[in-house]
């Protein structure tokens, strides 16, 4: 029963979304076929990237910088977050908005974002103890793009483990224009370049579009042995301008062939609002033994993501005609 349920609600969206597709080439076309692709999944997501501006209130979390403007550092009570192992080989540590992936292998561990220079260290150095592993083990940090609530930790790992940080040409040009916390210029993340670590081995994808260098990855989990294969977006927020939305689109896209052709059924966000992490990491935390992991989807989930952000970024740019 269940699989045929299943089966009717796929029918149902790809009905919603052939007629979202077939409907008039306007902004408000795009934004309704964007609402059937989130479906009830993505709804955060959707309520993120397809808000009016006005809602936004700005460049806010995810959108400009998604830093903390020079402000002091906030209250741990308003953004610690307990850590968490999401499958066999990946954990999840950060704050209640942001998500540093772990991803543990036979030689060491890679690190997806770096989250802000305040938190790193309760958050992943002491989160990562917690969880029994040892944080002179991260051997690289991939640092998605940069915005300080990703690359703000990065300075920390070089300097107390050593950690080897990749990062785009472009968003390293980026980082030596800010007066921030960051780390010094190190590994240079080109597309498609794949690097292997013990067992593990990670495919980096130029993605900009959300900033001038946004690198997005595709990587493999085990769940119960079970393998699983991770598509990370990097970059979420929308800027102003039609240059960057025009990249941001045409990044999307071609992700979403990347992840297609890698079979992915996994996506995964560096932040927790979009990709349910708010809801699947304490379902993780009270998971039976045998139960479905709730990250686990297939790629037609995988693609309905992508397409939320491809669809709202196209009536954002068709909007600034």
């Amino acid at each position: 029963m269940k699989v045929n349920i299943r089966i009717a609600v796929g029918l149902l969206l790809a009905t919603s979304m052939l007629a979202a597709q077939n409907a008039p080439d306007t902004p408000d076309a795009h934004v309704a076929a964007a609402k059937v692709a989130a479906g009830d999944d993505y709804q955060n997501l959707f309520n993120f990237v397809c808000a009016a501006p006005a809602q936004r209130g700005g460049a806010g979390r995810g959108q400009g910088g998604g830093g903390r403007g020079g402000q002091a550092t906030p209250d741990r009570s308003t953004w610690h977050a307990e850590p968490g192992k999401v499958f066999d080989n990946l954990y999840w540590f950060g704050q209640t908005e942001y998500s540093v992936w772990a991803l543990t292998t036979s030689d060491g561990i890679i690190v997806f974002d770096a989250i802000f220079d305040y938190s790193i260290e309760d958050e992943v150095d002491a989160g990562m103890k917690k969880m029994g592993l040892d944080p002179a083990k991260i051997k690289y940090a991939v640092v998605s793009h940069s915005h300080p609530d990703h690359f703000g930790g990065a300075k920390f790992l070089q300097e107390r483990y050593g950690t080897h940080v990749f990062m785009s040409a472009e968003d390293w040009d980026v980082l030596d224009r800010l007066n921030s916390t960051k780390p010094k210029r190190d590994l240079v993340a080109t597309d498609g370049q794949k690097f292997t670590l013990g067992d593990a081995t990670v495919t980096m994808y130029f993605t900009p579009g959300h900033t001038p260098g946004t690198i997005s990855s595709v990587f493999q989990v085990k769940d119960n042995g079970k393998t699983h294969t991770v598509a990370l977006w990097g970059g979420m927020g929308l800027n102003n301008d039609r240059a960057s939305l025009t990249q941001y689109i045409a990044s999307n896209k071609k992700f979403q062939d990347v992840a297609k052709q890698a079979g992915a059924d996994i996506i995964l966000s560096n932040h927790t609002d979009w990709d349910r992490s708010k809801i699947n990491l304490p379902i993780l935390a009270n998971r039976a033994p045998g139960s479905p992991n709730p990250y686990v989807t297939n790629s037609a989930s995988v693609l309905r993501y992508l397409k939320v952000a491809e669809e709202c970024a196209t009536a954002k740019v068709m909007r600034l005609n």
